[in-house]
């Protein structure tokens, strides 16, 4: 062929070719705060001289998670954002990000240069609530030292104290640190008076920051470089791991949270845990910065995850030590066992649901390991489990989180506390309302019953006093004390206090966080810790419908409120149950006494619509027909109430 030729038909073809767009990777729709894929760590190059073990310890909304997001920032270890700022980069729980608190410690390790040399700083950032205080008790036994963050605006709260006295029985070096000082409410020269005078912290030593704007942060990163001191640990001793938590990954299993005491720990070699003296093989081991990066080893002093292909959440025991095959170390003091204060009941609304609700919640107990399990059934709503949590806002999360990460549609009753109940020959806990005996009912041969009770500490401010006091007494508060807070306080600044009482647990479990905050106007903080069990005069209420007892509705009440108590529940009842065609009394019972009572009329038909004329016994002959026609069905006919109606019936809150 001609050169000419050819070229003009080779013009012609290109010229027919469909167009191809060259895509830019960088114009991917994914959003992401993290930096650039993560480079390869080699985790040899960090001996413990330059390794830092630190936890964010505060009450609950005093600026956690904005000062680790800001850490992660000036380390680098996430980008900053060119609009608007990282919020809540840790927390990575829906529920979480919903409600903007923190309910699950999370790790995040950073690379920072300091005095010429890359130091490792190993974060944890944990929940500022009291129901989750043990999260915060687990979080630091992996740590040499703690941020302690208190609001500049707010001062010394309840759980500041708390988290401050766990610190200071483990040992931690404490950095006090004033947060929030760019409010104009801040109040940072008083507040530091306030930490001098409550923990007996030098002023001197008080970083002062605000976490949103960046202020300061970078004191805060050389305080700990400098302050913190590094952990000891031995690369040539044997393998020695502290697992301090868990999660669960479908795919994986079981992926353990581990901080090395001693030894290195490498992916292939073989573990045997001391607790269960079961035998793993290392698949993956790696750091979380902040999220999963897979690492060579891990070296003493470090602090990362491992996946070993554990399958059973019974075997991931927290607080166990793990070692290399073959080789024994002593074990090392685990954590004290989380203690369930409110109990409630779990079910499906679809009863043939049971089974997948089941394996839902032991699943979701893998990364909430202070949940404790146990099979119940109710006659009212089937099949079900009694689970024990910390508190009712770890149990709401719990419920919010069954409902938003497994799909489950369930119910949950009325939160109860553990009852000690002593007969003449044995002591018997019980959890649930059905099983209390009827202490009024000789032949049960209850010697005693006791209620727990809690050790209460409130901090609220002085023209508050009067109003937590009148709450306290009405929830049968004994002990009361109280002391001032604020050392050489001026008339015009308002003085804070701390009440101490202690208080039963029933009491709190319902409606007395809500009614601290409306009473104080939002300004009181309140805390507790277990103070043991208590004799009581309790007794069990049951509430007949057509003289046939709801189990599920079963509550255990002081005799003092029973009377209130009755008339409240009988109410709420006579509202949310539908009429029938009989009449049908609602009752509230303790032993063979009525205490309240409510009548639901029943449906009735107008018989006598039809009769035109005649005699007025024609229409009075049709009544009664209709009357006894009424009283067969009371004596024959069954209540059921639907599940709406016990959605309605089970929530905590006073209608």
């Amino acid at each position: 062929m001609l050169p000419g030729w050819r070229h003009a038909c080779l013009k012609v073809l290109l010229r027919c070719q469909p167009v191809r767009w060259s895509i830019p990777r960088y114009l991917s729709t994914t959003a992401v705060c993290l930096a650039v894929t993560p480079k390869s760590l080699r985790m040899e190059e960090f001996p413990c001289e330059v390794i830092r073990n630190f936890s964010i310890i505060a009450h609950i909304d005093h600026g956690k998670s904005t000062l680790a997001d800001r850490l992660l920032e000036l380390t680098g270890t996430i980008q900053m954002k060119s609009t608007g700022i990282n919020q809540q980069v840790l927390d990575k729980l829906k529920v979480e990000r919903e409600r903007g608190i923190t309910v699950k410690a999370q790790t995040a390790s950073m690379i920072h240069m300091a005095h010429g040399k890359q130091h490792l700083l190993n974060l944890i950032d944990t929940p500022g609530h009291v129901d989750f205080a043990w999260e915060v008790s687990r979080s630091l036994a992996a740590c040499q030292g703690a941020l302690l963050l208190v609001d500049s605006s707010q001062g010394v709260q309840a759980q500041s104290i708390s988290v401050f006295h766990i610190a200071k029985e483990r040992g931690l070096k404490i950095i006090p640190v004033l947060s929030k000082i760019d409010l104009p409410a801040s109040q940072p020269e008083r507040m530091a008076a306030q930490l001098q005078s409550t923990f007996g912290i030098d002023p001197s030593e008080i970083l002062h920051i605000s976490a949103k704007t960046g202020q300061g942060v970078d004191a805060v990163l050389k305080a700990i470089v400098d302050r913190i001191p590094p952990p000891s640990g031995n690369i040539h001793s044997p393998l020695k791991a502290f697992m301090f938590d868990s999660l669960y990954d479908r795919y994986r299993g079981v992926i353990s949270l581990v901080s090395i005491q001693d030894g290195i720990i490498q992916k292939g070699d073989r573990i045997a845990s001391c607790h269960t003296r079961k035998k793993y093989e290392i698949t993956e081991v790696g750091v979380m910065h902040p999220e999963e990066v897979p690492t060579s080893s891990l070296q003493p002093g470090q602090v990362g995850y491992i996946a070993c292909n554990m399958k059973e959440s019974s075997e991931a025991h927290i607080g166990d030590t793990l070692h290399r095959v073959g080789v024994l170390v002593d074990p090392m003091p685990g954590f004290q066992p989380s203690k369930a204060m409110v109990y409630a009941g779990v079910f499906p609304v679809d009863s043939n649901d049971f089974i997948k609700l089941e394996e839902s919640i032991k699943r979701l107990t893998l990364t909430d390991r202070s949940v404790t399990i146990q099979r119940e059934s109710s006659t009212a709503l089937g099949q079900g489990c009694r689970l024990g949590f910390l508190g009712t806002l770890h149990m709401d999360v719990f419920r919010q989180r069954l409902e938003d990460e497994y799909d489950a549609n369930i119910i949950i009753t009325a939160p109860t506390v553990p009852y000690k109940v002593i007969y003449k020959d044995k002591t018997v806990m019980i959890s649930n309302p059905t099983e209390f005996p009827d202490t009024s009912d000789t032949s049960s041969k209850v010697k005693q019953v006791q209620e727990p009770v809690v050790n209460a500490s409130i901090i609220v401010p002085e023209e508050y006093m009067g109003e937590m006091m009148n709450l306290c007494f009405a929830h049968r508060a004994e002990n009361l004390d109280h002391r001032y807070l604020d050392s050489g306080s001026t008339p015009e600044a308002s003085a804070r206090a701390i009440l101490t009482c202690t208080l039963p647990l029933s009491e709190i479990v319902t409606d007395f966080f809500d009614q601290l905050k409306s009473r104080s106007s939002g300004y009181a903080s309140f805390d507790y810790e277990d103070g043991g069990y208590k004799a009581s005069d309790l007794a069990k209420m049951v509430f007949l419908l057509n003289g046939k007892p709801v189990d599920a509705l079963a509550l255990v009440v002081h005799r003092s409120a029973q009377h209130e108590v009755g008339k409240k529940w009988v109410k709420k009842l006579h509202k949310v149950i539908p009429r029938q065609l009989f009449e049908v009394p609602i009752q509230a019972a303790i032993g063979k006494k009525i205490i309240a009572r409510e009548t639901l009329s029943a449906m009735r038909a107008d018989v006598t619509a039809g009769l035109y004329g005649g005699h007025y016994e024609r229409k009075m002959k049709h009544l009664e027909n209709q009357k006894e026609s009424k009283r067969k069905m009371k004596r024959i006919g069954s209540v059921d109430l639907p599940q709406d109606a016990f959605f309605d019936i089970l929530s905590t809150k006073n209608k």
